[in-house]
């Protein structure tokens, strides 16, 4: 299956702006085995790449016409770009969605930046290394899942899929795109919205010379005004109060959302503009709450792992993107962990313009942090990330770590997690913190374990005394030490359940049910548990879907249901214990 021009959709939502040009589609590209691509001249512009591949699909998928399965040490892409005449007067930028994991970009043979991550998106200025007309672009990624020098999620160690990790991806996993924005112009944008006092805070990063410019902000709801604020530039970053004259609040299941139009003038003239929308929601720890816009809401979420048969880590169309949260919606579910992966921003707009409450996580696993080391490798792209996300109101915590486990006999180095938490609380004091979902915890603000017992009545027994004030049941004693935060089973369920598939290697928790009854029978029960507990603020089954060998999914890979979705939402949806 080949696609002439993938993922056409603008691919940041909440920043706007005309000019721009998506380079998905048909790159030249080579393999390269030996990482001897430099020394053979690869990065000159006059050379040509063996093979083809579609962009923004990773070698391995067959999305890409590669389909590759076996490590690459290095991968070359290769690609001729116009650029128009009327782009020289500005400055003109090279975007990636995510390249995994190390790259380096050349322009006309003329390197223009490097960056380290896989999962964080990054950009270069080539101004100065293309000319109007014919360019092109070359670009080298290196990959190496086995180092325990990169955080690699759920991408397998091995040659061959197991248990629950995957299929792996190499290189460029995401869209790349150009971009044309005037000498001064609006680089970036933090907003932290205020509804009881009836306004938005905004934190404006101003590029280029901006000193002097007027910055005006307008928020419109449903399509009319309803709150202006304009500001003299002084410095690279202004910050204006925006009041609004209506006040609406995002909501799961109910988001109702502002546009924000932004613009930059000097001497009366425009120069920049920007299109972008906010939500005005505020999140709270109270007590074993967690409240949303003041309200106990129980959090009804499922683990979603953010793979897909044919694209792996990358969604076919963004439909695929929306359809998967109208999936889980349509379950009972009102959110989900976006698990072991930096999921794309069209993913995050989509849970923003439907409801639909999100955990922001990284991809630890594959990193050692048994040394400071780790956190030289997490640290600036984990940083990256919260950047570019923090302004989704559907993201309502972050979770930097995931099952932090002790590697080759060592054992996590505390103060990774605990200098991790307090960069991300200082970053962003407005939402909750794990610090590591499951195990284990050094500081969180939030206290989650992981249970995949299969046993209602033993699930239910150990979760008792906590009703009462007695024990708080800690999964690693040892380890870790419970204070009195809000606590939840952000890992539970799992059900092996896989009857139409005979494949051998096939893998799920616990004992598989004997019928769809006897399946229903233990969802229930185990979700019951966790709806009735008065000390619980949500939950988070695994998993929404099956991927590859791993079929603990309510719904197949390819996305078909494997019970009636009304079951299970009756299950789901019921009023929780904790809840007003």
């Amino acid at each position: 299956m080949k696609l002439e021009f993938p993922r056409p959709e603008y691919p940041r939502p909440q920043w706007v702006r005309p000019n721009w040009i998506n380079l998905n589609g048909e790159w030249q590209f080579e393999i390269d085995h030996g990482k001897s691509g430099k020394e053979r001249g690869y990065q000159q512009s006059t050379h040509v790449l063996s093979d083809k591949i579609t962009v923004p699909f990773c070698p391995e998928s067959k999305l890409s016409g590669v389909e590759y399965k076996d490590f690459m040490p290095a991968v070359w892409y290769r690609r001729e770009i116009t650029v128009p005449d009327s782009w020289m007067k500005g400055k003109i930028l090279l975007h990636f969605g995510a390249v995994d994991y190390e790259t380096e970009v050349w322009v006309n043979g003329v390197s223009v930046g490097t960056h380290r991550g896989g999962y964080s998106s990054f950009h270069f200025d080539i101004t100065a290394a293309v000319t109007a007309g014919s360019n092109v672009i070359t670009v080298c990624a290196e990959d190496d899942v086995r180092s325990g020098l990169q955080p690699r999620g759920k991408q397998s160690e091995r040659f061959y899929s197991h248990g629950c990790d995957y299929t792996r991806t190499t290189g460029i996993w995401q869209t790349v795109w150009l971009e044309q924005v005037p000498q001064s112009y609006l680089a970036g944008m933090k907003v932290v919205t205020d509804p009881e006092n009836d306004c938005a805070h905004l934190e404006v990063q101003i590029g280029g010379e901006g000193a002097g410019a007027t910055l005006t902000a307008t928020a419109l709801y449903e399509g009319r005004a309803v709150g202006t604020v304009a500001s003299v530039v002084s410095g690279a970053t202004a910050r204006l109060t925006l009041p609004l004259s209506e006040i609406h609040l995002w909501e799961p299941g109910h988001p109702q959302l502002y546009d924000l139009e932004i613009s930059l003038a000097k001497q009366g003239q425009v120069n920049d503009t920007v299109q972008s929308y906010f939500g005005l929601r505020t999140i709270e720890l109270d007590g074993m709450a967690v409240r949303i816009n003041g309200k106990s809401v129980f959090q009804r979420l499922v683990l979603d792992q953010g793979f897909y048969p044919d694209g792996v880590y990358t969604a076919p169309s963004d439909n695929d993107l929306r359809k998967d949260i109208e999936i889980s919606m349509g379950l009972g579910f009102n959110g989900a962990r976006l698990h072991e992966k930096m999921f794309e921003p069209r993913f995050l707009y989509w849970a923003d313009k439907l409801g639909y409450l999100v955990w922001g996580e990284h991809a630890n696993w594959g990193l050692d942090i048994t040394t400071a080391e780790g956190l030289a490798r997490f640290l600036p792209e984990w940083l990256e990330g919260m950047e570019r996300d923090f302004n989704h109101p559907a993201l309502i915590g972050w979770c930097p770590f995931n099952e932090t486990w002790d590697r080759d006999g060592a054992k996590q180095n505390n103060d990774v997690l605990r200098i991790v938490y307090e960069v991300t609380k200082r970053m962003d004091p407005t939402r909750p913190v794990i610090d590591t979902s499951g195990n284990f915890h050094v500081i969180t603000d939030i206290f989650d374990i992981h249970d995949y017992d299969q046993n209602p009545e033993t699930f239910k027994a150990r979760y008792e005394p906590m009703k009462a004030g007695g024990e708080v049941f800690n999964t690693f004693p040892n380890r870790q030490k419970y204070e009195g935060q809000p606590y939840f089973i952000s890992e539970y369920g799992g059900i092996w359940w896989n009857p139409d598939q005979k494949d051998e290697k096939s893998w799920g928790y616990g004992d598989r049910p004997k019928s769809e009854d006897d399946f229903l029978t233990r969802y229930a029960g185990l979700t019951d548990a966790l709806l009735d507990h008065p000390m619980m603020f949500g939950f988070c089954y695994t998993q929404l879907y099956d991927v590859e060998q791993e079929v603990n999914g309510l719904y197949t890979y390819d996305r078909c249901p494997k019970f009636d979705p009304k079951v299970i939402r009756s299950i789901n949806a019921r009023k929780a214990a904790i809840e007003d």
